[in-house]
């Protein structure tokens, strides 16, 4: 029977020591929901150690299957030519399989409205509230419109208005939607920064909502985030279809729905 392959977290890295910090944190957490498990960590720049470096060690030590996952919340860039990049220059002994991004997912929807009542708001907040959705931005129109559609679907689920905004390279920014949900009328205005980690951009976002009632936390290491790696290593670990091509390196093809 063959081994359980390894679960290779990858992460962004920032020359923010916080954000790596996070990311440990993190991986710290979906270690201890699943402790036969082996998981390691690795960075594509800035902190060590990187993706590459790992890989090699793995390879060293006998190690045949991995499930790389990567720690974005989008399919941007970094998910579609960085990670596979990096992943196609392997130790050719390693069977690695890159599973999905983690976004859109249930899941990150619960972890955003945990931190936002964990920064003072109920349930009962949510007819009167209306929700920035702050993400750190793209200028891949794909993961512009996912963040659009999370926010649309958020919507439905009681919040009395949410709009997307964006640190970077997309509009509106994070102040511009405080003063539109302002204008619209809502009671309070919370932003919730649709970010994995503190650094650069969360920190602009944080600048952006200095007029709003209420500004969660990052999603870091929250219980559902924890879930959710380990749902997408599962996904991508799950036999191929029989007729499917042999190749060393493959993409999980299930992408949970947010209405699932």
């Amino acid at each position: 029977m063959r081994p359980t392959p390894v679960l290779l977290v990858i992460a962004h890295g920032s020359r923010d020591a916080r954000h790596a910090a996070t990311v440990h944190a993190l991986v710290r957490r979906v270690r201890s929901l699943r402790p036969g498990l082996r998981v390691e960590t690795g960075f594509l720049d800035f902190n060590a150690p990187s993706v590459t470096g790992v890989l090699k060690s793995l390879a060293a030590e006998g190690v045949r299957d991995v499930v790389a996952a990567p720690l974005l919340l989008t399919r941007a860039f970094h998910a579609k030519a960085d990670i596979p990049a990096v992943l196609r220059d392997a130790p050719p002994s390693l069977r690695i399989r890159q599973a999905d991004v983690l976004g859109p997912s249930p899941l990150l929807l619960q972890a955003l409205e945990r931190r936002l009542y964990e920064a003072g708001l109920t349930p009962a907040d949510k007819p009167s509230t209306g929700v920035v959705l702050a993400s750190a931005g793209s200028s891949d129109p794909e993961a512009i419109a996912v963040i659009a559609d999370i926010a649309r679907e958020w919507r439905h689920t009681g919040w009395c208005a949410v709009r997307p905004a964006f640190a970077s390279a997309a509009l509106p920014r994070t102040e511009d939607a405080v003063r539109e949900l302002r204008a619209l009328g809502c009671a309070r205005v919370a932003v919730a920064p649709y970010v994995l980690a503190p650094g650069l951009l969360p920190d602009r976002i944080a600048r952006g909502a200095a007029h709003a009632d209420v500004r969660a936390e990052v999603l870091g290491p929250a219980p559902e985030m924890a879930r959710l790696v380990l749902e997408r290593y599962d996904a991508a670990r799950a036999p191929l279809p029989a007729r499917a091509p042999s190749c060393r390196l493959s993409r999980s093809a299930a992408i949970p729905s947010l209405s699932s």
